[in-house]
């Protein structure tokens, strides 16, 4: 049987690459991780490095001691350091001949769909090329309106972009256990994570002082990645060569890895420790997860459950069953969807009761007017469009191939 292969994205975040006190490039771990990459490269795979690190290379070109609270000066430091950490790489990645691409995004890079598309077929291109594209945030000019908040976060959003069969997430923990094994030794190891929603394991560890993750990030990370059918590994970032063992054992599994047990008739190498959280059975399409987590929303549509019920049954969303409008966005920017209930059916003003319960968000949309525009059509018929606004761009406030509903363990509801 030929060996299967992958497309592999794997994540390093600030601390596994630069040292914490002295702020230096931990060269000994950087050197592992591009013979890593490399190998998998030479067996077929494709491999993208989401790679922390800027903003540490930085303080130590410019002899800071300390992160700054200063927005402009991080990114100033970003600047210089992403400079130099882009020099690391390709030094490094030159010495065995294998060319690398720098690829640095934000939200707004991926928030129009045109964009979206252009940045897969340019991931598509550089892996027909043969190179390992290392992707960051742009944090030069990124603010928090338009980050994607650290780069676990990235990485996830990264390998649904690709379509990743596996996201290694290099920590500095083997793998997720029980509770804390640094306090609690008779902590277990949790090595396969078939369903991520019913996870029970201790994810308290905080991120470095360098980096801005932690261990629930990951589990973020993971529920996302997941979530596109893409599966997603913790692993220790100090030994990178495990990524490249960990891929060539599930090479080997069947390819119903829900049961692991299950293997091709052939002696199987037991791999190095590491959490593996399967993905699910019914991952989201690439455009759903674009509009559920590739976009910032920017307000809110409050719907009544006629309205959801109708979105459910495949209908557009009309302006008769817009409630209430929360934030001020423009036509075609995302808003979140949230369901509530009706004074009266009757009620054109957008008052509503919760009846005891919060109001539940249930999706995103990308909306066919304003804010200021839907406020004044909430409740109204779309032939009233026209007479209210003295126009009609649309007799929907948002077309149904524009929404996307978040699944029921649905991870990220920003």
């Amino acid at each position: 049987m030929a060996p299967k292969h992958f497309t592999i994205v794997i994540k390093l975040g600030t601390s596994s690459i630069v040292d914490e006190t002295t702020h230096e490039p931990i060269l000994s771990i950087l050197t592992l991780i591009v013979e890593t990459a490399a190998r998998l490269r030479r067996d077929g795979h494709n491999v993208v490095l989401v790679s922390s690190g800027a903003v540490g290379v930085g303080l130590r070109r410019m002899d800071v001691e300390e992160r700054p609270k200063n927005l402009p000066r991080i990114q100033a430091l970003a600047a210089v350091g992403q400079c130099r950490l882009m020099s690391l790489w390709d030094g490094l990645f030159s010495h065995l001949r294998q060319p690398v691409a720098q690829v640095l995004l934000t939200r707004n890079d991926i928030a129009d769909r045109t964009q979206y598309i252009n940045a897969q077929n340019t991931f598509s291109q550089l892996f027909e090329m043969g190179v390992i594209p290392i992707v960051n945030e742009n944090d030069t000019i990124a603010v928090s309106e338009i980050k994607f908040g650290d780069n676990d976060t990235l990485s996830a959003i990264t390998a649904a972009m690709v379509k990743a069969n596996y996201l290694f997430l290099m920590t500095d923990v083997d793998c997720l256990y029980t509770a804390n094994p640094r306090n609690r030794p008779d902590a277990k190891p949790i090595e396969v994570v078939p369903d991520i929603s019913s996870l029970e394991a201790d994810v308290s560890s905080a991120g470095s002082t360098l980096g801005t993750g932690g261990m629930s990030t990951k589990i973020v990370a993971a529920k996302l990645a997941t979530s596109a059918g893409v599966t997603t590994i913790i692993t220790k970032s100090s030994k990178p060569g495990n990524v490249h063992e960990v891929v060539k054992y599930l090479q080997q599994v069947e390819p119903d890895v829900r049961e692991p047990a299950k293997m091709v008739n052939t002696v199987v190498e037991v791999p190095p420790l590491h959490t593996r959280f399967l993905p699910s059975e019914h991952p989201v399409q690439s455009r759903t997860f674009w509009l559920l987590h590739g976009l910032k929303p920017h307000g809110t549509i409050y719907i009544d459950q006629g309205a959801y019920s109708a979105l459910q049954k495949k209908a557009s969303l009309l302006p008769a069953g817009v409630v209430g409008v929360d934030g001020h966005f423009a036509q075609q920017e995302a808003v979140r969807l949230v369901v509530v209930q009706r004074l009266s059916p009757e009620s054109l003003n957008g008052d509503f009761l919760h009846h005891g319960q919060e109001p539940k968000e249930v999706g995103r949309a990308l909306v066919n007017y304003g804010s200021l525009e839907i406020e004044r059509i909430k409740g109204h018929r779309s032939t009233q469009i026209q007479v209210v606004l003295g126009y009609a761009d649309s007799e929907y406030v948002a077309l149904r191939e524009n929404i996307s509903f978040f699944q029921s363990d649905d991870p990220v509801r920003r």
